[in-house]
């Protein structure tokens, strides 16, 4: 299935900024996580094996564990349309999730299966806010539940209070349907307008107060402005109108910029004090790459190979 720029948008955060996705787990799921806790993610490609034997690959929006008091594996798909297979492929991609980390003790083959949600950023009265899906075997059935986090419902201060900060670049969704009205009526533009102005003050707020630091603010606020951007389509009045508000595109300069600065930092810090761990750990998560890391520890690439 074809990615959306919405989706590129949800694994952006996840993977920039992925402690934000705990408040998300905590409305979700009703957990208690404090927001220290360390998250892994998985890869999301998988493996479907068909009946004429052939594998095909399928990509899930994400996959992760929280390592907290207990550890728990997470799957969470991001859906912007109603779908009626949304369902069927949860199910698949559990499956091979929960196989993926299967265990064969003598004649026993033991699965567990992902805590899986799904967010969708549009919704009516007829979204459920659970999914079910039934499993029927010769000893029984088995039902368990997937529940749905609507984007749609929440109000800005909610997001706010709840601090479910995650929400915020799929905030404009629920304006969707008044996009035209936006466009006519310069009284509602401005409160749209002033909505995100205030979106804007807070995320400033929270960052002073160092709830959030300065790259996850201006990540938020550049998602929020590519989804404003695909969302809003020919409604100039209503993009225009939020992007004056927001700012430009801040990702690429501003806020990659404040990361790859503190890497650089890092990375000449580690190379005064002589640590090679440093620069092997940043290798290990894909900041930087085997070559440039060689050629800053002044060794050879296998050099540096055998240090991995």
């Amino acid at each position: 299935m074809k990615n959306t720029p919405y989706d590129d948008v949800f694994r952006t955060l996840l993977n920039d900024c992925s402690q934000l996705i705990i408040p998300v787990i905590n409305e979700t799921f009703h957990e208690e996580y404090s927001g220290d806790e360390e998250i892994i993610f998985f890869p999301n490609e998988h493996f479907l094996n068909r009946k004429d034997g052939v594998e095909e690959e399928r990509i899930t929006d994400t996959c992760f564990i929280v390592k907290g008091n207990i550890t728990k594996k997470y799957h969470w798909e991001c859906q912007s349309t109603d779908d009626n297979r949304m369902m069927v492929r949860i199910f698949e991609y559990d499956t091979q999730i929960a196989l993926d980390d299967g265990e064969v003790t003598g004649d026993m083959l033991t699965v567990e299966f992902p805590n899986s949600a799904i967010l969708y950023l549009r919704s009516d009265w007829k979204t459920p806010d659970i999914m079910k899906i039934c499993i029927r075997t010769s000893g029984g059935e088995m039902i368990y539940e997937v529940p749905v986090l609507k984007v749609q419902i929440y109000s800005i201060q909610e997001i706010f209070d709840k601090r479910l900060l995650f929400l915020i670049p799929f905030y404009i969704f629920t304006h969707e349907g008044k996009f035209s009205e936006y466009d006519k009526d310069e009284r509602k533009l401005e409160a749209l307008m002033d909505e995100y102005e205030y979106i804007k003050n807070m995320l400033e707020e929270l960052c002073n107060n160092t709830v959030i630091d300065e790259f996850t603010k201006c990540t938020i606020i550049d998602m929020s402005n590519k989804v404003l951007e695909h969302l809003t389509g020919n409604h100039d009045r209503v993009k225009e109108g939020v992007k004056s508000v927001m700012g430009g595109k801040v990702l690429d300069y501003e806020a990659k910029r404040i990361k790859n600065e503190g890497i650089s930092q890092g990375i000449t810090v580690g190379i005064t004090q002589g640590k090679k761990e440093t620069l092997i750990g940043l290798v290990k998560d894909g900041l930087i790459s085997v070559e440039e890391a060689a050629k800053r520890l002044q060794k050879s690439v296998e050099e540096f190979k055998m240090l991995l």
